[in-house]
């Protein structure tokens, strides 16, 4: 039983952990902060593969997870279409 209490702990930071990096992606995305993205995005996909490494998180969650952060970076830091960037 006391094992199971110390991994239920250590499961509830990691992913407490897992999401504010994750909230701190959206927020500096919803600033349009663009170097504060980049870094945090880099930490938060660094995090979310080590908690579905472990196993607290399911690899296909993980990787949902990390799909839906890459379009929303992308979608930030690539120019829409049609906009001519060379002047």
């Amino acid at each position: 039983m006391r094992q199971n209490k110390k991994r239920n702990l250590r499961n509830k930071a990691a992913k407490a952990t897992l999401r504010s990096q994750i909230k701190k992606v959206r927020t500096a995305l919803e600033n349009k902060n663009v170097e504060e993205v980049k870094t945090n995005f880099n930490t938060a996909v660094s995090v979310i593969n080590k908690t579905a490494e472990r196993g607290i998180i399911h690899k296909r969650k993980a990787a949902r997870l990390e799909s839906r952060l890459t379009k929303k970076v992308n979608k930030l830091l690539t120019p829409p279409a049609g906009v001519n960037t060379q002047s």
